[in-house]
């Protein structure tokens, strides 16, 4: 993706030192799966900047009470989900850019233990809650290596009374991944705060449950994700690849 000339001039987005100090054993080595909540990733201007020019929501799909697999809950929000085409300001192609660069790239391989020639595809979306949204209890599909939550929400305009953490979750090795558990049947290991200069990220395994309680926010304020899914080149994304398709099953389109 190149950037145009006419765009917002070029900035630092990622904070080396913060990257840096980023455990990559530690992390492979926790428990109940690999997890990190990273603070600072983002250099403030960044943040600001991106924060600023979110994507308005007049751009999302709202999805109410779209039906699961397995019996699980409901996972209502607005989503945004990136395509080349998409109109977003030229700061988020910038930072779009910049995922899909060298210093982002090593820095999945180095946290997951990569090969430099493992093919890796990134998908990209937004994702805003209103009150009464969850996530129900569930761990991702098996072409997801992991997933890299960013927060853009801040301590003034996001009460921590009104929740959105994001909950790991322990299910002490006894579900399957195919299957609805409630959060009564599971064991909270660790409560992310989604707000400030922090992202959290984590490795998809077969008991890497995650969710998020109903938000208790008022009627008017949204929870606000950016969200990197990092997927292997399995067999599902090489035949959606082939039906013109990205990772998550949506047309890939060209750039206007």
């Amino acid at each position: 993706m190149k950037v145009e000339c006419n765009q917002s001039p070029a900035i630092s987005f990622f904070d080396g030192a913060a990257i840096k100090a980023v455990d990559s054993k530690a992390f492979q080595q926790r428990k109940p799966y690999p997890w990190v909540n990273i603070p600072n990733m983002l250099t403030p201007t960044a943040l600001d900047e991106l924060r600023a020019t979110l994507p308005d929501v007049s751009l999302f799909e709202r999805r109410v009470a779209v039906k699961r697999a397995f019996g699980q809950g409901y996972h209502d929000r607005y989503i945004l989900h990136y395509r080349p085409g998409v109109q977003v300001a030229p700061i988020w192609k910038q930072f779009i850019e910049e995922i899909h660069g060298k210093t982002y790239d090593a820095f999945v391989r180095r946290m997951f233990g990569l090969r430099p020639r493992r093919r890796l595809v990134y998908t990209l979306e937004w994702y805003y809650g209103w009150q009464g949204c969850a996530v129900s209890p569930h761990c991702d599909a098996r072409r997801k290596l992991g997933t890299h939550i960013f927060y853009f929400n801040t301590e003034e305009d996001w009460k921590s009374d009104w929740g959105g953490e994001i909950l790991i979750l322990d299910d002490q090795k006894r579900l399957k991944a195919h299957s609805g558990p409630t959060f009564d049947d599971l064991k909270v290991g660790a409560s992310i705060d989604p707000r400030g200069n922090g992202s959290l990220l984590f490795r998809r395994t077969e008991h890497s449950w995650h969710g998020v309680r109903p938000l208790g926010s008022p009627p008017n304020q949204l929870r606000k994700l950016f969200i990197v899914t990092i997927n292997v080149c399995n067999w599902q994304v090489l035949f959606r690849r082939l039906r013109g398709k990205d990772p998550d099953g949506y047309r890939i389109t060209k750039a206007a």
